[in-house]
C-alpha cells in the first residue's frame, strides 16, 4: 500500500506571505522559519534600494538599478512589484515557479501592495500579518536595530499606521509581543496548512487502496 513516508514527496507546496510594518519582526521570523523547515525556500526580491552594510546581493536581495528594474517590468519577469519608501521591490517569477514545481514551499517577505497583487493571480497562498504589541515598541525596535537614519525611522513610523490598516486582508494575524511565542504560532499555521486535503496529494491513491482492502 502506498503510504506517505515523506512530506516533500507526498504533499504540494504553497506560498507563505509574511507582511508587517517595518520593525515588527517579520524578517527575524522569516529566518527562524527557514531554519526550522527544510522544505521552505525564501523568495529573494529585486530592489532598486542600495544594499545595507550586512546585505549580500543574491542572498538578501537582487540589487538592480532603475533601468534594469524597468526592463524586468516590461518583460513581465515579476509576479508582483511595488514602490515602498522611494524604492521599488519586485518578486522574480522564475525561481518561485521552479521551487513550487519541485514541491517546495516559498516564503515571501513583502508588503500589503505585493500581497494584493499576488492574491489576484494565485490560489496557493497563505497570508500572515505581523503586528507589534504597541507603536512605542515598534519605534524602539527600529531605533535599536540601527539600520536607518533617524529621518528614515520617522518616515517608517509615519507610514506604519497606513500599513497596519490592511491587517484584515490577511488569512492570519499574529501579535509579536514575544518572538518565541509568535514563532510557535507561525509554525502551527504552517503545520495546519500542510495538512489541508488539497495539499495531501497522496490521499487519493491511499483512500483508493484502503477501500480495495475492504472488497
Amino acid at each position: 500500500m502506498n503510504r506517505p513516508n515523506s512530506r516533500a514527496a507526498s504533499s504540494r507546496g504553497f506560498i507563505l506571505v509574511l507582511s508587517s510594518p517595518s520593525g515588527a519582526g517579520k524578517t527575524t521570523l522569516s529566518r527562524a522559519l527557514l531554519e526550522a523547515n527544510g522544505d521552505f525556500v525564501m523568495s529573494v526580491s529585486a530592489t532598486t534600494r542600495p544594499p545595507r552594510a550586512t546585505e549580500v546581493d543574491g542572498r538578501d536581495y537582487f540589487f538592480v538599478d532603475d533601468a534594469r528594474f524597468d526592463e524586468m517590468v516590461r518583460r513581465g519577469e515579476f509576479l508582483e512589484w511595488a514602490k515602498v519608501f522611494a524604492h521599488r521591490y519586485g518578486t522574480p517569477a522564475a525561481p518561485v515557479h521552479e521551487a513550487l514545481a519541485n514541491g517546495r514551499c516559498v516564503l515571501f517577505d513583502i508588503d500589503w501592495q505585493g500581497t494584493q497583487q499576488l492574491t489576484q493571480h494565485r490560489d496557493d497562498m497563505v497570508t500572515v500579518f505581523i503586528l507589534p504589541p504597541t507603536m512605542a515598541d515598534l519605534t524602539d525596535r527600529l531605533r535599536l536595530r540601527a539600520q536607518d537614519t533617524p529621518e528614515v525611522v520617522a518616515t517608517r513610523m509615519a507610514k506604519a499606521g497606513a500599513e497596519i490598516t490592511h491587517w484584515s486582508e490577511y488569512d492570519y494575524v499574529l501579535v509579536n509581543s514575544d518572538l518565541a511565542a509568535c514563532l510557535r504560532q507561525l509554525q502551527t499555521i504552517v503545520e495546519a496548512e500542510r495538512l489541508r486535503r488539497q495539499r495531501q496529494t497522496w490521499l487519493v491513491q491511499f483512500v483508493r487502496e484502503l477501500l480495495d482492502q475492504g472488497r
